[in-house]
Protein backbone atom coordinates (compact mmCIF):
# COMPACT_ATOMS: atom_id res chain seq x y z
CA UNK A 1 0.00 0.00 0.00
CA UNK A 2 1.04 3.63 -0.83
CA UNK A 3 2.14 5.63 2.06
CA UNK A 4 1.74 9.27 1.83
CA UNK A 5 2.90 11.48 4.41
CA UNK A 6 0.85 15.40 4.14
CA UNK A 7 3.45 17.95 6.37
CA UNK A 8 2.44 21.46 7.13
CA UNK A 9 3.66 23.44 10.37
CA UNK A 10 1.88 22.47 13.40
CA UNK A 11 -0.12 19.82 12.17
CA UNK A 12 -3.37 21.44 13.37
CA UNK A 13 -4.79 22.29 9.81
CA UNK A 14 -3.62 21.99 6.49
CA UNK A 15 -2.08 19.03 6.97
CA UNK A 16 -4.81 17.60 8.47
CA UNK A 17 -7.70 18.94 5.30
CA UNK A 18 -5.43 17.38 2.84
CA UNK A 19 -4.80 14.07 4.78
CA UNK A 20 -8.50 13.86 5.21
CA UNK A 21 -9.29 15.27 1.72
CA UNK A 22 -7.08 12.37 0.13
CA UNK A 23 -8.43 9.37 2.34
CA UNK A 24 -11.92 10.35 1.03
CA UNK A 25 -10.58 10.32 -2.61
CA UNK A 26 -8.17 7.61 -2.19
CA UNK A 27 -9.25 5.31 0.99
CA UNK A 28 -6.69 2.83 -0.83
CA UNK A 29 -3.76 4.49 0.35
CA UNK A 30 -2.13 4.98 3.83
CA UNK A 31 -2.00 8.55 4.74
CA UNK A 32 -0.29 9.63 7.36
CA UNK A 33 0.07 13.84 8.13
CA UNK A 34 2.85 15.38 10.84
CA UNK A 35 4.47 19.19 11.53
CA UNK A 36 7.65 20.94 11.26
CA UNK A 37 7.40 22.65 14.39
CA UNK A 38 4.32 21.24 16.61
CA UNK A 39 2.98 20.89 19.89
CA UNK A 40 2.79 17.36 19.99
CA UNK A 41 -1.42 16.24 21.10
CA UNK A 42 -2.91 19.04 19.94
CA UNK A 43 -6.46 18.08 18.83
CA UNK A 44 -7.94 20.16 15.49
CA UNK A 45 -9.64 23.35 16.99
CA UNK A 46 -13.00 24.40 16.17
CA UNK A 47 -11.96 26.38 13.24
CA UNK A 48 -10.27 23.17 11.39
CA UNK A 49 -13.34 21.43 12.42
CA UNK A 50 -15.64 24.33 10.55
CA UNK A 51 -13.67 24.11 7.42
CA UNK A 52 -14.00 20.36 7.17
CA UNK A 53 -17.56 20.73 7.38
CA UNK A 54 -17.98 23.87 5.00
CA UNK A 55 -16.75 20.88 2.44
CA UNK A 56 -18.63 17.87 3.48
CA UNK A 57 -15.24 16.50 4.88
CA UNK A 58 -15.27 14.12 8.30
CA UNK A 59 -13.56 15.24 11.43
CA UNK A 60 -10.46 12.89 11.95
CA UNK A 61 -9.51 11.52 15.07
CA UNK A 62 -6.23 13.38 15.56
CA UNK A 63 -3.38 14.85 17.80
CA UNK A 64 -0.62 16.72 16.35
CA UNK A 65 2.79 14.82 15.83
CA UNK A 66 6.06 16.46 14.92
CA UNK A 67 7.29 14.91 11.79
CA UNK A 68 9.80 11.90 12.67
CA UNK A 69 13.03 10.44 10.59
CA UNK A 70 10.38 7.15 11.06
CA UNK A 71 7.47 9.17 9.13
CA UNK A 72 9.56 10.07 6.74
CA UNK A 73 11.47 6.97 6.02
CA UNK A 74 7.82 5.20 5.70
CA UNK A 75 6.71 7.71 3.28
CA UNK A 76 6.39 6.76 -0.13
CA UNK A 77 5.61 10.19 -0.85
CA UNK A 78 6.21 13.55 1.25
CA UNK A 79 3.78 16.52 0.75
CA UNK A 80 4.10 19.85 2.14
CA UNK A 81 1.66 22.43 2.03
CA UNK A 82 3.82 24.77 1.60
CA UNK A 83 7.67 25.72 0.37
CA UNK A 84 8.93 26.19 3.24
CA UNK A 85 7.54 22.21 4.21
CA UNK A 86 10.02 20.91 1.49
CA UNK A 87 12.64 23.18 2.54
CA UNK A 88 12.43 21.97 5.92
CA UNK A 89 12.76 18.43 4.76
CA UNK A 90 15.90 18.93 2.43
CA UNK A 91 17.86 20.31 5.29
CA UNK A 92 16.62 17.94 8.22
CA UNK A 93 16.12 14.93 5.81
CA UNK A 94 17.95 15.02 2.68
CA UNK A 95 17.83 12.00 1.78
CA UNK A 96 13.79 12.17 1.37
CA UNK A 97 13.85 15.18 -0.37
CA UNK A 98 13.96 13.16 -3.62
CA UNK A 99 10.44 12.06 -3.03
CA UNK A 100 9.39 15.34 -1.55
CA UNK A 101 7.30 17.96 -3.01
CA UNK A 102 4.35 20.70 -2.49
CA UNK A 103 0.87 19.67 -2.90
CA UNK A 104 0.64 21.93 -5.21
CA UNK A 105 3.49 21.09 -7.61
CA UNK A 106 2.41 17.66 -7.52
CA UNK A 107 -1.01 18.37 -8.07
CA UNK A 108 -0.14 20.33 -10.94
CA UNK A 109 2.92 18.00 -12.56
CA UNK A 110 3.08 14.58 -11.67
CA UNK A 111 2.14 12.24 -14.35
CA UNK A 112 -0.45 10.33 -14.44
CA UNK A 113 0.61 6.81 -15.40
CA UNK A 114 0.89 3.28 -14.90
CA UNK A 115 4.29 3.65 -13.93
CA UNK A 116 5.65 2.97 -10.51
CA UNK A 117 5.12 6.35 -8.05
CA UNK A 118 8.94 6.12 -6.93
CA UNK A 119 9.76 6.42 -10.76
CA UNK A 120 7.21 9.14 -11.35
CA UNK A 121 8.50 11.17 -8.71
CA UNK A 122 12.27 10.59 -9.60
CA UNK A 123 11.60 12.02 -13.12
CA UNK A 124 10.41 14.94 -11.23
CA UNK A 125 14.01 16.17 -10.25
CA UNK A 126 12.41 16.93 -6.67
CA UNK A 127 15.15 17.23 -4.65
CA UNK A 128 17.03 20.13 -6.99
CA UNK A 129 14.14 22.05 -8.30
CA UNK A 130 13.09 25.75 -7.16
CA UNK A 131 10.21 25.64 -5.33
CA UNK A 132 8.01 28.78 -6.21
CA UNK A 133 5.74 30.71 -4.36
CA UNK A 134 2.57 29.45 -6.08
CA UNK A 135 2.95 26.36 -4.92
CA UNK A 136 2.09 27.45 -1.12
CA UNK A 137 -1.67 27.50 0.48
CA UNK A 138 -1.92 29.46 2.96
CA UNK A 139 -1.40 29.12 6.51
CA UNK A 140 -5.03 30.28 8.20
CA UNK A 141 -3.19 29.36 11.43
CA UNK A 142 -4.66 32.70 13.70
CA UNK A 143 -6.89 33.69 11.41
CA UNK A 144 -10.66 33.76 11.33
CA UNK A 145 -12.73 30.54 10.17
CA UNK A 146 -13.05 32.18 6.69
CA UNK A 147 -9.68 31.69 6.29
CA UNK A 148 -9.98 28.41 7.59
CA UNK A 149 -12.48 27.60 4.66
CA UNK A 150 -10.24 29.29 2.16
CA UNK A 151 -7.29 27.10 3.25
CA UNK A 152 -9.84 23.75 3.01
CA UNK A 153 -11.43 25.00 -0.88
CA UNK A 154 -7.57 25.26 -1.77
CA UNK A 155 -6.15 21.76 -0.16
CA UNK A 156 -9.56 20.32 -1.70
CA UNK A 157 -9.12 21.47 -5.15
CA UNK A 158 -5.20 20.35 -5.44
CA UNK A 159 -6.40 16.82 -3.79
CA UNK A 160 -9.08 16.46 -6.29
CA UNK A 161 -6.53 16.85 -8.83
CA UNK A 162 -3.68 14.74 -7.04
CA UNK A 163 -6.03 11.87 -6.56
CA UNK A 164 -6.03 10.94 -10.21
CA UNK A 165 -2.49 11.22 -10.46
CA UNK A 166 -1.36 9.44 -7.88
Amino acid sequence: MTTVLFLCTGNAARSVMAGVALGEKRPDLHIETAGTLTVDGMPISWRTRAALSAHALPFPRHKSKQATRLHLDQADVVIGLAPEHVEWVRRQYPHVAERTATLGFLAERLTPSEAALHERLGALDLARRNLEPWEEVADPGGGEVEAFVAAARHVVELIDKLAVRL
